[in-house]
């Protein structure tokens, strides 16, 4: 569990809107250094919508967001991205016309420190093909030309060029082939492994119970429920409630 002085991310009475329709009612959210934290609910339950209000996507919103200790409250998507904070799409939004390399260059930042001084890691080309081989296969392949599975891990891979601190992940293994599913739990662990966190939103508990140390649920944009993931997969009556379909 996460304590105050561990956490890069919080949340307080985050509220959301688009255009009159209030869709997130005081959300309040914590992520900590090294932690995967899941983010569970059914289809329109607020997931993604909480992730694009972190980012500063959301037109109108309120409440406060800190990221490493700094206010992001009013902060626009880039300047967020500026501080280390990454995003990953559910729609992928990956430059069709654009080879793989030439994706991952648009996404690249310098090297970051984490707030006690500590290196962040950095991603190379080489480090990142390791950790997605199909990638380093299609170099000169244009994004358009890639299927749903990689140009997931395009998104991916692009993101962490930025060398992000703490990244929000939007239904990674949604659409795509188990065995991308399966390389994409293997990069969560991997990230989680170097320290970086992740904010997970997903509806399939399956996979967010391989990767994630704790999970808030959401209903109709409020949380509803906060425990362990170990805790989450024994209470049958939570998954019913709020999981099932």
């Amino acid at each position: 569990m996460t304590t105050a002085s561990s956490g890069l991310l919080q949340t307080q009475g985050l509220n959301a809107w688009y255009g009159a329709a209030q869709i997130l009612f005081d959300v309040n959210l914590e992520v900590g250094r090294g932690e995967v934290v899941a983010l569970m609910g059914r289809n329109g339950a607020g997931k993604s919508t909480t992730l694009k209000a972190i980012m500063g996507m959301m037109p109108r919103r309120s409440g406060a967001i800190s990221f490493l200790g700094r206010d992001i409250s009013n902060a626009q998507p880039y300047q967020v991205a500026r501080q280390g904070l990454g995003f990953v799409p559910e729609d992928r939004r990956i430059f069709s016309e654009l080879t793989v390399l030439e994706n991952l260059s648009v996404g690249r930042q310098g090297p970051r420190q984490f707030p006690d001084g500590s290196p962040a890691p950095y991603w190379t080309h080489d480090k990142l093909f390791k950790l997605f081989p199909n990638l380093g296969e299609m170099l000169e392949r244009a994004g358009g030309r890639m299927s749903g599975g990689e140009q997931q891990m395009l998104t991916v891979a692009r993101t962490l060029m930025g060398n992000p601190l703490l990244v929000l992940l939007d239904e990674p293994s949604e659409g795509v082939a188990p065995v991308i599913v399966e390389q994409m739990a293997d990069m969560i662990l991997a990230l989680k492994a170097e320290g970086v966190s992740i904010l997970l939103s997903e509806q399939n508990l399956h996979f967010a119970q391989w990767v994630s140390d704790r999970a808030y649920v959401l209903e109709k944009g409020q949380i509803r429920h906060q425990a362990s993931m170990r805790d989450l997969v024994d209470d049958e009556a939570v998954q019913r409630n709020y999981l099932s379909v």
